[in-house]
């Protein structure tokens, strides 16, 4: 008997685990379908935590705009991290398959996204419980520039601020699959340990952002922002480039009690 067959976990009831769901099926509908280029065919992928420590990501080959019921698959939370931890550096890509494959709840679901691994780490993060990665055309113009994720170290838009936080995580390219994850594993305990909480926008060269969200709208609020933050950093450059605010009016911003407030209504109209 396979462990992911002894140990699965159990939802506590069918009811969480249809509303976490449809949330999903939702925020994915909306990243492929919203006019600011997130994804096109297969690209990017969703996930958001259920209570007994599994949760639900998008299966491999599924698209994003058409999302069903189908291509989401339920893993165990606690094989993939292991998995991460035992694979060592440089696994065959069977290694990675098996892994994937033993994580599933179900044996008879399809198997999840290569990118399984970055998010059980995003979900392990603190007050994280719904994750969504895309390709936004706007955001890789700049990522996948000789710039690379510097532009995006300063702001220029308040309300930027507000909703990706004062400074967003990045990671250089890497493989996509196992060895990004063990780039983001370090990326995202770096971060926590100079700031004191986890980004809620992570900005991987080359390939894309993540999202880290409370809720699946905040994912969908910051993967927005990112892209609208994205478009008018490349216009700047038409009329000389960016004129980025000031360390401390960016702080300013970040720790307005307004602006805490608007975050506090954005979070529960997505509850």
């Amino acid at each position: 008997m396979l462990r992911h067959e002894r140990d699965a976990p159990r939802v506590r009831t069918e009811g969480e685990l249809t509303a976490v769901r449809d949330r999903l099926i939702a925020l994915a509908h909306r990243l492929g379908r919203e006019p600011s280029g997130q994804v096109i065919l297969f690209e990017g992928n969703v996930s958001a935590s259920l209570s007994d420590g599994s949760f639900l990501v998008k299966a491999s080959g599924s698209s994003l705009p058409e999302l069903k019921v189908d291509d989401l698959t339920r893993v165990n939370r606690g094989i993939i991290l292991e998995g991460l931890a035992t694979l060592g550096p440089r696994p065959s890509d069977a290694e990675v398959e098996r892994v994937l494959s033993e994580a599933r709840v179900d044996r008879t679901a399809r198997m999840p996204s290569v990118e399984t691994f970055l998010h059980a780490l995003c979900l392990e993060e603190p007050g994280v419980e719904a994750v969504g990665h895309t390709h936004a055309e706007a955001v890789n113009a700049v990522l996948c520039s000789q710039a690379g994720a510097a532009p995006f170290l300063g702001h220029i838009i308040p309300d930027a601020i507000v909703v990706c936080g004062g400074r967003p995580a990045v990671v250089p390219y890497v493989d996509p699959g196992h060895a990004l994850a063990l780039a983001i594993k370090e990326a995202l305990a770096a971060y926590r340990g100079d700031h004191g909480r986890p980004p809620k926008l992570l900005l991987m060269e080359n390939h894309g952002p993540v999202a880290l969200g409370a809720n699946t709208a905040e994912v969908a609020n910051v993967l927005g922002m990112a892209a609208k933050w994205a478009r008018v950093l490349i216009a700047t450059y038409a009329f000389g480039g960016p004129r980025f605010l000031g360390v401390d009016e960016v702080r300013r911003i970040d720790g307005r009690l307004d602006e805490a407030r608007r975050r506090r209504i954005l979070l529960e109209e997505g509850r």
